[in-house]
């Protein structure tokens, strides 16, 4: 298995690092020997039955893996929170290197389908604001503190255009590569690259209940196959923030698994998995 790139020296904000998608690329930065800002909002303390992960776990995990992690509570829908945690930041490390923004609300509550004038308007709520502004909110004050060759990277996801399923969910994940896109444009005078990165099938805890499997038992479920851990996305995040010429890619949106075979990156089991196809009106797997 290849290893990890050296970010030794690297200091990342991974924003909604307590369960999914955002706490396997926080890991796969511990892995990297990054110090890691980890960010969400729930504690140890406050964990619920029907909600797995917090950010206590996740940043033990991050220094278990080999990095530094530091946990810090945040709503990032909050500009008291998110000005208060970059404040910190800026005190302790004096900048940052990587900041990923991995918040996401779409998938909170029970689902709700149909077409989009019977969804409940809460769903609006829940990806634009826990999604969309969350990830411009966490920006606009981490901007102020990146280095130069600094990367941010947003979460999102995206197949070739087609359509998400969901009016909502829809709009707000183009939204999120859009943001990832403009704020190229201004950070491309600093040398900051951002871009979009959009994983493929992942293995979240929330999908793995879903199927009644775990991360040792998912390989029985047939459903499951193909599927990709969440560390798989954060190993292809943490090889960019390592790459010399990860500028080249500024405003991109990128298919994690491409991004993964391309700077030679595998999941946890050794493998390559490909990136997720969608079929025609078909919802993508929660991230969060």
């Amino acid at each position: 298995m290849p290893a990890p790139p050296d970010l030794s020296s690297r200091v990342a904000l991974v924003a909604g690092a307590s369960r999914g998608v955002g706490r396997g690329v926080a890991l796969a930065l511990g892995e990297a020997g990054a110090t890691v800002y980890v960010t969400g909002r729930t504690l140890k303390s406050q964990r619920r039955r029907d909600v797995p992960g917090n950010i206590d776990e996740t940043a033990s995990d991050v220094t278990r893996a080999g990095g530094r992690g530091v946990a810090v509570q945040t709503d990032h829908t909050r500009v008291e929170d998110v000005r208060a945690l970059l404040s910190r930041i800026e005190a302790d490390a004096g900048g940052l290197d990587l900041l990923v923004n991995a918040v996401w609300g779409g998938h909170e509550g029970p689902a709700a389908g149909g077409p989009f004038w019977e969804q409940p308007l809460a769903r609006w709520d829940a990806t634009m604001r826990s999604g969309v502004w969350a990830a411009l909110l966490t920006s606009r004050f981490a901007a102020p503190l990146l280095r130069d060759g600094a990367l941010v990277a947003t979460v999102t996801f995206e197949d070739r255009g087609r359509y998400t399923g969901s009016v909502y969910d829809d709009v707000a994940q183009a939204s999120l590569a859009r943001l990832a896109f403009g704020m190229a444009q201004d950070l491309r005078p600093r040398g900051v690259t951002s871009v979009a990165v959009s994983p493929g099938f992942v293995r979240t805890e929330r999908v793995l209940a879903a199927y009644g499997a775990t991360e040792r038992t998912w390989a029985r479920v047939p459903a499951l196959a193909g599927s990709e851990s969440p560390r798989y996305v954060g190993r292809a995040v943490a090889a960019l923030a390592a790459d010399p010429t990860a500028f080249l890619r500024t405003g991109q949106t990128l298919l994690a698994a491409d991004l993964a075979r391309e700077v030679g990156v595998v999941d946890v089991d050794g493998t390559q998995p490909g990136p997720l196809r969608l079929p025609d009106g078909a919802a993508p797997p929660a991230h969060g």
